[in-house]
């Protein structure tokens, strides 16, 4: 009997959105619709399982972990990157490790990242609230024409910022560590450094890679550059921002920030980020549309078939192959 743990299936669709019973009557298939919150728990949960399906970065791998699942040989990330994984270790395991493709994510962050700048900039989710008590208006809006955006990073999810903030008659900047006049001219933005873009935007927008060269890169010194009022929206990695500089920053009253992403996830029950004033919360929204959840598991499936069949696809690592993503 092989089996199989599907993780973080936190809204239980994983196992409606593919052909599971496709993989034989001798898998197992159990879906766990909870965090596995300790590397004890779970080394615990997960020590007889064969196969592990993880959600993209929900659950890492570190080395310490793999050494405590003896009879793990294959785990399956969505998506098509991860930095949570120990491949060196899975490989020296003997374990093989398969991505999925994106889906529709390179759309679907984007769009969220709209939705949080339209929430602050109209107060959507107070003004729902007060109305639902039987309120009325409290708050003064503004509006997006005219305004600039600031991108931190205009790679394919960044420049699919600059199209729509161009429909509402917004001026567009960009930043980044590698960004060029040449690559910034191609999308249709000014490129600035790092300065203007938090003294002149309205809306600061992160779309970066977390690594150690970006961890932490809008720092307490960037925050104090913005504008009363302005807009600080993070759907990439939590750890972008120093997140004690922003909280004195939104406890102050001098930012606004929409947050999808977070240092800690999910986010504990009592972080002082769930009652900072100034903010727009989204629990890790950005890839997780019906579209990109039924591809993840479609390919899933497929990559279990096929490791089973010896012919594994879609490889980030494995012992004795030169297959490559």
């Amino acid at each position: 009997m092989l089996r199989v743990a599907v993780l973080d299936d936190y809204q239980d669709v994983a196992l409606s959105l593919a052909d599971w019973a496709s993989l034989g009557r001798d898998c197992d298939v159990v879906r766990f619709g909870h965090n596995l919150g300790s590397e004890d728990e779970a080394a615990r949960e997960l020590s007889g399982f064969d196969v592990l399906c993880l959600m993209r970065e929900r659950m890492p791998l570190p080395s310490s972990l793999i050494e405590r699942l003896p009879s793990l040989k294959l785990v399956v990330v969505t998506g098509a990157r991860v930095r949570t994984i120990d491949m060196e270790a899975a490989v020296a395991r003997g374990i093989t490790v398969c991505h999925t493709y994106a889906g529709e994510s390179a759309h679907a962050t984007p769009e969220l990242a709209w939705g949080l700048i339209l929430s602050l900039a109209r107060f959507i989710p107070s003004e729902d609230r007060r109305v639902r008590a039987g309120g009325w208006q409290e708050t003064i809006g503004t509006v997006l024409g005219g305004k600039t955006l600031g991108l931190v990073g205009l790679g394919k999810l960044g420049s699919r910022m600059v199209t729509i903030a161009k429909a509402f008659g917004m001026n567009v900047i960009a930043w980044s560590q590698n960004l060029t006049d040449e690559r910034a001219a191609e999308v249709g933005v000014r490129r600035v450094d790092k300065k203007t873009l938090f003294q002149e935007a309205d809306v600061v927008s992160l779309h970066l890679i977390l690594s150690e060269r970006s961890r932490h890169i809008v720092a307490a010194d960037d925050l104090a550059l913005m504008k009363p009022g302005a807009l600080l929206i993070n759907t990439s990695r939590g750890p972008l921002v120093d997140e004690t500089a922003l909280l004195e920053a939104l406890n102050a009253g001098r930012i606004r920030a929409g947050l999808d992403v977070f240092e800690i996830e999910p986010l504990p029950a009592d972080h002082p980020l769930r009652s900072a004033p100034n903010t727009v919360l989204t629990p890790h929204l950005g890839y997780v549309t019906e579209g990109a959840y039924a591809a993840f598991y479609r390919d899933t499936v497929e990559n279990i078939k096929a490791w089973r069949e010896g012919k594994p696809i879609r490889v980030l690592a494995a012992p004795n192959t030169k297959e490559k993503p």
